[in-house]
């Protein structure tokens, strides 16, 4: 379930055997390790970010590394949440204790439990679904993208504001239904969306969970049909978003507007295999390489950005989605800001001091080239850990594998455009 990758740095291939150890002030590398699906069903998702985070080793270490030492990136392929406790427990035994990850929020959750079980630091890149306490949140755990429950808010405050301004329609008026994946970050995504509607007194008509691997996709599309909902929030996966959309079309559910969120609606792959009918979708996600602005941010921001853009394309011949954008905006935060922090306040890198600069960083929003800033909530509340300072967006399909960044107007492309959707 889980293969150790010779992946590391192309820099640091170079001085990879001259390293001390990964906390030794005196060594020439920084050894981090890295845990993300790259294959399986998550796989996609999971290459483009765990790339992002090559990416910003390889620019640190072109600039000179961390105070001189070269960061090598020890990468394992965990495809699934079984085999993530035995990676970070592998990396342990190999003296590594700064981990990223993990793309797939049900491998978030164990990877970090193990890290901070073992006294180590984990750095997730782009998973969003909810922790539990055994993360130490704040203290071993810190989260650089938005929450689940954040784009769940996200996502109806943006229905509830520009886009029943757009369909000329008043809020209160409308119907919402939630469906979503009955797991981990599935859960995590729709409780946001359930919260929101309830903190703007809006009329909830379902909540649909259900288990991917029996789902009947032409009976879920009839209960949601029935329940008489305008508006469908959707927590869900690539291939059952698909076929979910597919099937509200065949049973023609007659909804004003759906929007999805990370894993699915906001993937090329999506617009892809729905065509026309991903038309007039919406997605709540992170922003990504080639869709945001660099108007919109600050100018180290876009200046990094384009620079990311350039050698991402020149690394791997493509364009950089969001979860490339995310790992590589995460990893800088954590290559570029935080560990020299760490460094010249306490001149090592160990868990603790790392945890004790992240807790310092203040970086306004834009200063990253995804958009967002750099501030952690403290431990003890309920942002302990996450990046309170995470940028989101709303993306719209405008035609058959075109999608543009609707939402927030501060990061916006494109107007929100009001169309009618399949059927």
């Amino acid at each position: 379930m889980r293969r150790r990758l010779a992946l590391v740095a192309t820099v640091a291939i170079a001085t990879a055997a001259c390293s001390t150890g990964p906390t030794d002030p005196g060594g020439d590398t920084i050894a981090v390790g890295a845990v993300y699906p790259l294959s399986g069903s998550q796989g996609q998702g999971g290459i483009d970010e765990h790339r992002g985070t090559l990416l910003a080793a390889q620019l640190v270490n072109e600039g000179g590394g961390v105070d001189g030492r070269t960061i090598e990136i020890v990468s394992t392929d965990v495809s699934a949440a079984e085999a993530a406790p035995g990676a970070v427990e592998d990396l342990h035994a190999d003296g590594i204790d700064i981990v990223l990850g993990s793309y797939g929020s049900t491998i978030s959750a164990p990877a970090s439990e193990t890290a901070a079980a073992n006294d180590m630091l984990f750095w997730e890149t782009g998973a969003v679904g909810m922790l539990t306490e055994r993360s130490e949140q704040g203290e071993r755990t810190f989260r650089m993208p938005p929450t689940g429950a954040v784009l769940g808010r996200n996502a109806i405050s943006f229905v509830d504001g520009p886009l029943a301004e757009a369909f000329g329609r008043t809020p209160a008026d409308l119907r919402y239904a939630v469906s979503f994946v009955d797991d981990v970050y599935g859960r995590s995504v729709a409780s946001g969306a359930l919260q929101a509607a309830a903190d703007l007194d809006l009329e909830v008509v379902g909540a649909f969970g259900y288990d991917f691997r029996t789902v009947d996709y032409d009976a879920l599309a009839r209960r949601i049909d029935r329940s008489g909902a305008d508006v469908l929030f959707v927590s869900a996966y690539l291939v059952d978003a698909v076929e979910l959309r597919r099937a509200l079309v065949r049973n023609d559910v007659d909804l004003l507007a759906s929007i999805g969120t990370s894993s699915s609606y906001c993937m090329p792959e999506f617009g892809a295999a729905l065509g026309d009918g991903a038309v007039g979708l919406f997605a709540s996600d992170k922003p990504s390489g080639d869709a945001i602005d660099p108007s919109t941010l600050r100018p180290d921001g876009a200046a990094l950005l384009e620079r990311a853009r350039t050698a991402y394309d020149e690394r791997w011949g493509e364009e950089m989605s969001s979860a490339a954008l995310a790992g590589f905006s995460a990893a800088w935060a954590l290559f570029a800001e935080v560990m020299p922090t760490a460094i010249d306040a306490s001149g090592t890198v160990a868990p603790d001091a790392i945890a004790d600069a992240a807790l310092e960083a203040d970086l306004p929003m834009g200063s990253l080239p995804n958009g967002s800033g750099l501030r952690f909530g403290d431990p003890g509340t309920a942002t302990a850990g996450d990046n309170v300072a995470a940028a989101a967006v709303i993306w719209e399909w405008m035609v058959p594998g075109e999608h543009m960044v609707v939402w927030p107007p501060e990061l916006a492309t494109h107007e929100v455009r009001a169309m009618d959707i399949v059927p």
